[in-house]
């Protein structure tokens, strides 16, 4: 019978179209490219087209190829159904069988619906090994890495995008990126065609874990692309773990410190090998690597499967010479540069803006009343909003929310004395701290602050020794010894500062690091200060690095692209460690905020007063004759009637720590050390808090001055902290700063209260037309404004027709730059009427605005009339 039907099904084929032919036809070819046997056999097997004996005779054969053979006679021996399973089979595992998908093309294979139905069974190897790859990342990446151990929070519920930019080598702003897929586009907005690497860089805190750890839940549920079928993680500061001996080949690197496969790890890595644009590796912190390891010693590796130092494996992948044409993603904090060379894309995170934070708010806050409470109170305190900017920190804040309610609880207006960085690590860890008090249902801690910081100050003696011991070392990942020496406890470590993390080089046993570098540096800072061995030269240690010689110099030069030499003889072998490296400079910050008059009613029961008063004096004499040292120092420029000055990122940090200090004194001093009269910190990375610095210390200037904070990050909250130092400001430049209409109105509000203002740059932000009417009454109020540039926003008719009018009736005005706007023939035709018979316009830009023919002629016709312009675009 079952003879009869085979015969009745060939019968009913065509020569031309039969299955078993076909297989007879190309027998060398699959003969040739079909590698794994077992998984045609476990599928015959499951849908009973083999039986136990025949899986036997398989089996038993020598070789690979005679396993094929035996196959392919048993199939066709079985006829035109098992032979178009097999087919079928190979079709469906792709990747088993990967060399025979031309083939499977080019035969245009088709299944008929009864073998379309019958189960397939994915005993690959790789198809296992991907499936448990997306199993350990799923899990990895479901929760949020939180504060505490004990806190669970849902990724999916709680991720909220951030500003993502793409740059050019010299960090110019190219654009937005919109989504995690077009960081990975290949093909999309590519700096370097040869290079492999997606460079992300950003500041401490500013969400470039969390984005790695969302690409990790995204390709986990399969929502990545499916071409990309392997995804290796790694933090760059697992490569510090192992010694100057140590080698390994890529394979283990792979496998057995990240994810062994299940089965057939031989044949894994086989086809990662023949295909590595299927896989994706991202390396988080590559300013958290330190060794002593100098890879200038060591030769470059091609070779995948011959030992190397690991160091040597993480620069090899990254340069492709290593699975060339696998995706690499790359993090790192701000300073850090890649070789260009290496990149293929270069992206900048700057954090959260206005709009991310109130969608992180709904998050964060579901429930309307609690929502709308919490943004009362950050725009009451316009510093908060400013943190708030660095996901990291405004994560904390929102943790902490209900104990800075009941600080602020009936005072809707801004506290007298800011906010610091300082006073939220310090509330945070007051909140921790009293984690260990008993609970009662009746009854509240009524323990104050000091009696929580005396009561654990033993518990904070010890995470600080342990965190200044790597400080000084710049390692983040700390062994069983070190906190054993230093007196943690079991208890201590429940309270979530230091988190386990997994075995880590070839010596495995358990490590453990604290849950942000910053958390890092302030209880470093913290051990600075209260314990009495510490004199004020170890007290000033970090500052030390506050004066390259020479910084301007060092900034024109690109580090290279591993920093491996520890220091020697005081200093980082190589380039300007500081630079890079700002977990230093946050242990200097909090170390001012610790030191601060504001603190000295919590420190004078945890730290003798005499040392208090000498660690506070040195430390102010350090900071003063740093401030006016490093001012000194930077080349001077006359230029439009203007002394200018070219600031770095370290004047940035110099005026934070002065911020933390909440001292007028200290403000003034350096305020007296403002030579120049025009400022210039583009390019520096400032966000919205570094305003609030800003303007701390210019509000004490007694002359005006220029600023050009071009090319930052301030947004609408930046604008804001400015507000104390805009009645000195001749010259303003915030152009590529994410500022929208909330921030012009405030712009408005301030500078027609002084009009001294000459010049207003807001190019290329997010200004519609009602930030137009704002700029226009800016414009009309203050006559002595002859720049203003607004290019590159989003101003249409409407706010072009505001503008022309303001324009026509302002004199005074001499330039005026509206190019890649969308202001229309409309806006081109009250533009017309603007310049008409304009006395003192001689500078105008139009172009990229949408204006046709009709609104070319209005133009047209009105420069007849016009004798003031000399340039018009």
């Amino acid at each position: 019978m079952e003879k009869q039907g085979h015969r009745e099904m060939e019968g009913g084929l065509s020569e031309s179209h039969s299955h078993v032919r076909l297989l007879k036809v190309n027998r060398e070819l699959l003969v040739t490219h079909i590698r794994n046997v077992q998984c045609l056999v476990d599928n015959l097997l499951h849908n009973d087209y083999f039986s136990a004996e025949d899986a036997e005779i398989v089996c038993a054969c020598p070789t690979q190829p005679d396993k094929v053979r035996k196959i392919l006679d048993l199939v066709q021996s079985k006829g035109e159904e098992v032979s178009e399973f097999f087919l079928y089979v190979l079709q469906q595992l792709a990747d088993a069988y990967v060399d025979l998908r031309p083939w499977l093309l080019e035969i245009s294979f088709s299944p008929s619906q009864l073998i379309q139905n019958k189960t397939i069974v994915n005993t690959d190897p790789v198809s296992r090994y991907t499936q448990k790859l997306r199993h350990q990342l799923g899990c990895d990446s479901k929760f949020m890495l939180c504060y505490a151990q004990k806190e669970e929070l849902l990724l999916e519920e709680t991720y909220t995008d951030t500003i993502m930019e793409l740059v050019s080598f010299s960090n110019e702003i190219l654009g937005s990126l919109s989504s995690l897929a077009c960081l990975l586009d290949p093909s999309s907005d590519v700096l370097n065609e040869h290079g492999e690497t997606v460079f992300v860089f950003g500041d401490a805190g500013v969400g470039k874990s969390m984005l790695l750890q969302r690409l990790q839940s995204l390709w986990a549920s399969g929502r990545l692309g499916a071409e990309i079928k392997f995804f290796f993680h790694f933090r760059c500061r697992i490569f510090s773990c192992f010694k100057d001996s140590d080698t390994l080949s890529l394979q283990d690197l792979l496998f057995k410190h990240f994810c062994y496969p299940e089965q057939d790890p031989e044949e894994v890595f086989a086809f990662l090998l023949r295909f590595p644009q299927a896989a994706l590796f991202t390396f988080d912190g590559l300013d958290e690597l330190h060794s002593d390891f100098d890879l200038s010693r060591v030769p470059d590796t091609c070779c995948p499967r011959e030992p190397a130092h690991p160091l040597v494996l993480l620069a090899n992948l990254l340069s492709g010479r290593l699975l060339q044409g696998a995706r690499k993603l790359l993090t790192a904090r701000t300073g850090v540069e890649v070789p260009r060379h290496l990149l293929r894309k270069k992206v900048l995170l700057r954090g959260f803006s206005p709009i991310h934070l109130r969608a992180y708010a709904r998050r964060m806050f579901p429930e309307r009343a609690a929502q709308a409470h919490l943004l009362q109170q950050l725009e009451a305190n316009p510093n908060l909003c400013s943190l708030c900017a660095v996901p990291l920190f405004c994560w904390i804040i929102f943790r902490c929310f209900q104990y800075f309610h009941s600080a602020f609880e009936g005072s809707p207006q801004r506290p007298d004395c800011a906010v610091t960085l300082t006073d939220v690590f310090l509330l945070v860890t007051e909140v921790h701290l009293n984690r260990t008090q008993p609970r009662s249902l009746v009854q509240r801690n009524t323990r104050s602050t000091a009696e929580t910081f005396r009561a654990g100050l033993r518990t904070l003696r010890a995470l600080g020794q342990v965190a200044r011991s790597g400080m000084e070392q710049s390692l983040f990942v700390f062994c069983q010894d070190d906190v054993e020496a230093s007196g943690l406890q079991e208890a201590d470590l429940a309270l979530g500062f230091l988190r386990t993390t997994p075995a880590l080089g070839p010596c495995g046993g358990q490590s453990y690091e604290f849950f942000h570098i910053t958390l890092q540096a302030f209880f470093t800072a913290f051990f600075l200060v209260v314990d009495d061995k510490v004199g004020t030269q170890e007290l000033l240690r970090f500052f030390r690095e506050w004066t390259p010689p020479g910084e301007g110099a060092a900034a024109s030069c690109l580090p290279s692209l591993l920093p491996f030499q520890r220091w020697r003889g005081g200093r980082p072998a190589g380039s300007d460690l500081f630079k890079n490296k700002d977990h230093f400079q946050f242990t200097n910050l909090f170390l001012c905020g610790l030191l601060s008059k504001a603190r000295q009613e919590l420190l004078r029961h945890l730290v003798p007063a005499a040392a208090l008063r000498r660690k506070r004096h040195a430390l102010w004499t350090h900071l003063c004759t740093s401030m006016r040292s490093y001012l000194k120092s930077l080349p001077r420029l006359h230029s439009g009637g203007f002394k200018q000055v070219q600031a770095m990122p370290t004047f940035l940090w110099m005026l934070r720590c002065i911020y933390e200090t909440q001292s007028q004194k200290v403000a003034r001093l350096a305020a007296r050390g403002v030579c120049a009269d025009y400022l210039k910190l583009t390019f520096c990375n400032a966000c919205s808090a570094d305003c609030s610095a800003l303007s701390y210390v210019l509000h004490h200037l007694h002359k005006s001055l220029a600023l050009d904070l071009d090319n930052n990050n301030l947004n609408d909250y930046g604008v804001r902290e400015l507000q104390p130092c805009l009645s000195r400001l001749v010259v303003l430049r915030l152009s590529v700063n994410q500022i929208t209409d909330n921030g012009v109105k405030v712009l408005c509000e301030e500078l027609t209260k002084y009009k001294i203002l000459t010049y207003l740059g807001l190019y290329s932000n997010q200004i519609t037309d009602v930030g137009a009417r704002y700029v226009a009454q800016i414009l009309e109020e203050c006559k002595g404004l002859t720049h203003l540039k607004l290019g590159k926003n989003k101003i249409t008719s409407e706010g072009g027709k505001c503008l022309a009018l303001a324009v026509k009736n302002s004199t005074w005005i001499s330039d005026i730059g509206m190019w890649g706007n969308q202001i229309g023939d409309e806006g081109a035709k009250a533009f017309a009427e603007a310049l008409r018979d304009h006395p003192r316009l001689s500078f105008l830009s139009l172009a990229f605005n949408c204006i046709s023919t009709e609104g070319g002629k209005s133009l047209a016709q009105a420069l007849q009339h016009n004798t003031s312009l000399l340039t018009f675009w």
